[in-house]
């Protein structure tokens, strides 16, 4: 028997054709949803669809109209989208982080944060107005530990996931007593392509292990017993996040001492 907050359920989980995507959409499942799984790949998300059990929808989860016409086709495909994963995110991270182009920041802020506020447009207000039955429904942000902390060498990348949790909480602030349940995934290392194209900073990133994404989806799940906020898949993250919090010069001068490592494997 699947979990009650997803068995039936409508679900739509974006970049979804491998990794942490694939590994949320193949949970939920496996836990009695029904799913439409996104991703720009579409011969690659054909077929993780018909692996795991899912129906393909295919397009850019980030832009206006590509969020529009996701949406719309998850909910003639679902009858209602119960939760939206908004898992889709990218790193354009060159060695001078502080030198990538305008327009690199700009399609990192588009899919790691844009994509989810043109989602939240869509969504929340058929959540709230009864033309989602009166159910309310849920939003998951795949954020990171960055969005939390910060990661050495990539500026633009933690800037957005900061932006991406920001946002969250805002939805949670705002909506969260109206029937909308707001998480933000935020693990570190996990074993996807980002990490093997991380260069010098793999081991960094590796130091808590390096997670399945099985095993973040299984955090998510796990967390739907009490619609936890912050979902940490690395339980160390909540040390380090409370560490920043209490003492944030202290934490500053432990991350340059990481920096300066990681300069010197460079």
């Amino acid at each position: 028997m699947g979990h009650r907050s997803l068995q039936g359920k409508g679900v739509v989980v974006t970049g979804a054709a491998g990794g942490i995507g694939r590994a949320l959409a193949a949970r939920a499942v496996a836990e009695g949803a029904r799913v439409i799984v996104n991703d720009l790949d579409a011969d690659l998300l054909a077929t993780t669809a018909d692996e795991i059990g899912a129906i393909a929808v295919p397009g850019d989860c980030a832009s206006a109209e590509g969020v529009e016409e996701l949406v719309a086709a998850a909910a003639h495909a679902l009858g209602r989208i119960d939760v939206y994963c908004a898992n889709a995110g990218i790193d354009r991270t060159s060695p001078d982080s502080l030198q990538l182009p305008d327009e690199e920041w700009a399609r990192m802020l588009e899919v790691n944060v844009m994509g989810h506020v043109r989602a939240a447009r869509a969504l929340v207000p058929t959540w709230l107005d009864g033309t989602g039955d009166g159910q309310g429904g849920r939003f998951v942000v795949t954020a990171s530990a960055a969005g939390l902390l910060t990661m050495i060498g990539a500026a633009a990348y933690s800037t957005t996931k900061h932006a991406a949790v920001g946002f969250a909480e805002w939805l949670s602030v705002t909506y969260g007593d109206r029937g909308v349940v707001v998480q933000a995934i935020c693990p570190q290392g996990v074993q996807t392509a980002m990490l093997d194209q991380a260069g010098p900073l793999k081991d960094l990133l590796s130091h808590d292990e390096a997670l399945a994404p099985s095993a973040v989806a299984d955090a998510w799940v796990a967390s739907l017993d009490d619609d936890a906020f912050l979902v940490l898949p690395h339980p160390e993250v909540a040390g380090y996040y409370a560490a920043r919090a209490a003492s944030t010069d202290r934490w500053l001068a432990g991350m340059r001492r990481l920096q300066t490592k990681v300069d010197g494997l460079s």
